[in-house]
């Protein structure tokens, strides 16, 4: 009897971290059953019939989310939720994950985690330590924030990667006659990748009536990354003073590609020392073992007679 408990617990945790990663996974437009939607020839859908093509996870695990959100943001301090907010903003979840959301997340997996502990292991007929209920606790509060920080850093990673080439890009089209904005939108076409949609998110901003300088210090935020910080403050400064952009533009350039060739003479630096303790316990014990290993042997030999 103690066994359904755990399994329904299970489901619910399996169900919970499945709706998670298809909600984080790219989201597939079906265009020909939007325009047959759209079109007037088209019948009125019933209601009934698409609340029946939701998937299990949109029916029933998204609205147990919502309301453990609304639970959670009632009963937690709010200082919880603006730190949350811009966390997810620069990890590049903002489009598919709110804060709200990600906390009744982290809610559901500190209640489940716990009790699918405790239903396993009464099922096995042992009794599980407090320690260890303490921990998978803490476990289901803390993985989500370890997901987030992962995603930060890669996706950082990325922006520094490839911003000096894109800069480059933005830089030639400044200096063929385009205007800064015109620059970006030509950029933002051209190119693919993470700088290329936040450009576009960047023109969507000034098109949607912000200005440029506050455009810029939001881009600058969200991406969390220092040479993009430096090239919006450069921007910005260029813009106030009425300095030459295109000036502005060559400098930072050249900037980029300077740092970026020390962080890569920085990590070629450093290989030698990574590299130090695989040596020590792996590769020389075998150099050792293959050169000294037939002398060994034969001493022994030779003692033994």
């Amino acid at each position: 009897m103690s066994a359904v408990p755990a399994l329904l617990v299970s489901a619910l945790v399996f169900s919970v971290l499945l709706t998670f990663l298809k909600k984080l996974a790219p989201e597939r437009i079906d265009l020909a059953a939007r325009l047959k939607q759209a079109s007037d020839d088209s019948p009125t859908a019933d209601a009934r019939k698409m609340e029946l093509k939701k998937t299990f996870g949109e029916r029933l695990l998204r609205p147990l989310l919502l309301k453990t959100s609304s639970l959670a943001g009632h009963l937690l301090p709010v200082r919880i939720m603006l730190v949350l907010a811009p966390k997810i903003e620069k990890a590049g979840l903002s489009w598919k994950l709110t804060a709200s959301e990600f906390l009744g997340i982290k809610v559901l997996l500190t209640v489940s985690l716990p009790v699918l502990l405790y239903g396993g292991l009464r099922s096995a007929g042992v009794i599980p330590p407090l320690y260890l209920l303490f921990l998978f606790l803490i476990a289901g509060w803390k993985l989500p924030d370890y997901y987030l920080h992962q995603k930060i850093a890669g996706r950082a990673s990325q922006l520094e990667k490839n911003f000096p080439d894109t800069l480059d890009l933005l830089t030639v089209s400044v200096e063929a006659g385009l205007g800064f904005d015109g620059a970006l939108a030509k950029v933002a076409e051209k190119s693919s990748g993470l700088i290329a949609g936040e450009f576009r998110r960047l023109l969507q901003e000034i098109r949607m009536g912000k200005s440029r300088r506050e455009a810029l210090k939001l881009f600058g935020e969200r991406t969390a990354v220092e040479d993009i910080r430096s090239f919006v403050s450069a921007v910005i400064q260029a813009e106030q003073l009425g300095l030459g952009l295109r000036k502005t533009l060559r400098q930072q350039s050249g900037q980029m590609r300077l740092k970026r060739r020390q962080r890569v003479e920085e990590q070629a630096m450093k290989a030698p020392v990574k590299m130090l303790l695989p040596l020590v316990f792996f590769i020389f014990p075998t150099i050792f073992l293959v050169l000294l290993g037939p002398a060994v042997i034969q001493i022994m030999e030779s003692l033994g007679r």
